[in-house]
């Protein structure tokens, strides 16, 4: 049997789509042998890696309503860092996720972080998992970064938003889900607004990793799903992020069915 690898990347409320993708997965009855991810997508892995199947996932992801944004929302008051302190979000998680470290996982799972003074990444597979999901989506100016061991620690978009690459030879066949969407200009006001303008070109950095990584060494499934102008927070949008990622399923469960049957 031929060991699976599945990379989640980064992409804030895109990252949802991730979900699809590994329901088609549970279509063939398939199961990764290790899961990588970076941001969203380390959130969408330890779901994954803990049991949860794509179509428990996506019940979970319809069901979170006001009050548990409201709880997860915590504006840091008067803050020079970030907005938010993201002990919201780690606690919805710790409810959520029935483990407390990588060894008691189902699946093995590499979680990407940036260490920001170092300006390196971070891949963190063992001991407790929530500090790492917390510092892999911190990202900057929206939540606090995590500060362990005399680190400090950020989004694992800075440095590596897809990260197929530290999975690589722990698998026959590599997956890669890259939710970065794309953007494009609006008809009445082409000039982005402040908000729209730092998180994009952060965006725009990211991809620029993602191409220069995909010039030395190519995942085996790469997908990217059509997610056009769906900004980094706005998880409103979950059942379209869906049903656009949807149209990718059927290909990318024919490529599956390729490599699962090549020798």
């Amino acid at each position: 049997m031929k060991k699976i690898g599945l990379a989640l990347g980064g992409g804030g409320a895109r990252g949802l789509c991730e979900v699809v993708f590994i329901q088609a997965l549970d279509e063939l009855n398939v199961r990764p042998s290790v899961i990588s991810g970076t941001s969203m997508g380390a959130i969408i892995g330890a779901f994954y890696a803990s049991g949860m199947s794509g179509a428990e996932m996506e019940r979970m992801v319809k069901k979170i309503g006001l009050i548990d944004l409201g709880k997860m929302v915590d504006f840091k008051l008067f803050s020079k860092s970030a907005l938010l302190r993201g002990h919201g979000v780690e606690e919805f998680l710790q409810e959520k996720i029935p483990f407390e470290t990588f060894e008691e996982l189902e699946i093995p799972l590499k979680i990407v972080t940036t260490n920001f003074w170092d300006r390196r990444q971070v891949v963190v597979d063992s001991g407790p998992l929530m500090p790492a999901i917390r510092s892999s989506i911190s990202l900057p100016a929206i939540f606090e970064p995590v500060s362990t061991e005399g680190a400090v620690l950020i989004d694992g978009g800075a440095v590596n938003p897809l990260p197929y690459d530290i999975i690589r030879e722990s698998c026959d066949v590599l997956i890669a889900i890259d939710v970065s969407g794309v953007k494009t200009p609006r008809d009445k006001s082409p000039i982005p607004n402040m908000f729209e303008s730092i998180m994009s070109t952060f965006e725009i950095m990211q991809a620029s990793i993602v191409e220069s990584k995909m010039k030395i060494s190519r995942p085996d499934i790469y997908v990217k799903p059509s997610l056009e102008n769906i900004q980094i927070l706005e998880f409103n949008r979950y059942a379209e992020i869906l049903k656009r990622a949807r149209g990718h399923v059927e290909p990318f469960k024919t490529e599956m069915r390729r490599h699962l049957q090549t020798r």
